[in-house]
């Protein structure tokens, strides 16, 4: 038996004696239309097929969706086939189509790095948005610390000290403590992410305690506050422990004042193909007087800080003190889709979109950076002092471990 097709018409050959018998079937574009949520499912695949960081097969990502399916239903169903078209059928089975979208999250959140890639809700995307900006919508720091905004710097600081200490206070205090914060703050509701100090004559201390968009325009005025200090400033600490990473597009921005511009800084890695990043901006002025400088780095370091202190390392920017950074090396991105499948609801996917690559060229994910000097090491105090034979330096990191 033998089918063909011609013009719309399906014909079945049985054999020169049968002679031909004709059936007649629907044209392609008189097939039932997908429903809602086929069309949804569909472009899920979609999307990690193309958008994930690694390649994954057919078969893979259909029994990723199938042993979902059975998690969240308890049902122990079959894929007709191990691809998109078998998925399709899956969920046109599923008795409970409100199962959907927990479905896709166990999917998402079970593949590499595990627990990483999910599906976002309009109030979660929402949430994401607003930690990447560092703005807390729910926040008026202004009236926490009981000032009004055009309070002076000294007003801000009497308000501080006469309040009790909460953590909500400190934030206060720390976002509002000096007109460029304030001002930044009233206008966006962006907060500070930079903690500075000189701490002697010679060394001035930052902590770049997260990556925003405003960071480097705030890490600009930060360096320009001690800028008219005499030549004897040559020393700084840029402190990376506990930064949480934040938003790595202006990675590119921000490492030009460290090692020139238009210069290869970091690349992504996806689905077999690696992206070269380099420098948008070049050297900056305030920091050119820095001839010694020590990079902080912990367990806490990671995401963009964690490839920041890659390339820092790469270009020989100082030395890396401390413990090897967490190894989160992923870059994360939402995803909007076109079709929906609830009028109350707006879904979107948060997918691992490219893993980042350390100055080796391996992977930071799971491994992190390595410090230069480990402060484990029992001689760590002496490495230093033999790297720049400035005793000074090696007292100021010791009274930062400490807390002083």
């Amino acid at each position: 038996m033998k089918w063909i097709k011609l013009g719309g018409i399906f014909v079945v050959i049985l054999g020169m004696a049968a002679g031909l018998i004709y059936f007649k079937t629907k044209k392609v574009d008189e097939l039932p239309a997908k429903d809602k949520y086929e069309l949804f499912i569909d472009e899920v695949w979609d999307t990690i097929k193309q958008n994930y960081w690694d390649k994954v097969s057919d078969k893979d990502l259909s029994n990723l969706f199938l042993l979902a399916t059975k998690k969240v239903t308890n049902e122990n169903m079959t894929l007709k086939s191990e691809d998109k078209a078998g998925v399709e059928i899956l969920v046109k089975n599923l008795k409970n189509k409100d199962d959907l979208p927990n479905i896709i999250d166990v999917s998402l959140a079970n593949l590499s790095p595990f627990g990483r890639s999910r599906i976002y809700t309009t109030k979660e995307a929402t949430n994401l948005t607003n930690t990447v900006d560092n703005v807390n919508p729910g926040s008026d720091y202004f009236k926490t610390l009981g000032v009004g905004k055009s309070a002076t710097d000294k007003e801000v600081a009497q308000a501080y000290a006469k309040a009790k200490k909460t953590p909500e206070i400190v934030q206060a205090f720390k976002v509002l403590k000096n007109a460029d914060s304030r001002k930044v703050y009233e206008i966006s509701g962006v907060e500070p992410t930079i903690d500075y100090k000189l701490m002697s004559p010679t060394i001035f201390y930052m902590h770049l305690t997260k990556f925003s968009p405003t960071s480097l325009e705030e890490f600009a005025r930060v360096t320009a506050k001690v800028d008219n200090k005499g030549p004897e400033l040559d020393t700084l600490i840029l402190d990376l422990r506990g930064n949480i990473g934040g938003a790595i597009d202006g990675l590119p921005y921000f490492l030009g004042p460290f090692i020139g511009p238009d210069n290869y800084a970091y690349q992504f890695f996806q689905q077999g193909n690696k992206q070269d990043f380099k420098t948008l901006t070049g050297w900056m002025n305030s920091m050119v007087r820095y001839k010694k400088v020590v990079i902080l780095i912990d367990g806490g370091s990671q995401s963009t800080a964690e490839l920041m202190a890659a390339t820092l390392k790469k270009y020989n920017v100082g030395v890396l003190v401390g413990e090897t950074t967490k190894g989160w090396g992923t870059v994360e991105k939402v995803f909007d889709l076109t079709n929906q499948i609830s009028d109350k609801e707006k879904y979107s996917l948060f997918l691992v979109h490219h893993i980042t690559l350390r100055d080796d060229g391996q992977p930071i994910e799971g491994r992190g950076v390595e410090p230069n000097i480990s402060i484990k090491d029992k001689n760590w105090q002496k490495e230093l002092l033999q790297r720049y034979n400035f005793s000074a330096i090696v007292t100021a990191v010791e009274e930062i471990y400490k807390g002083i």
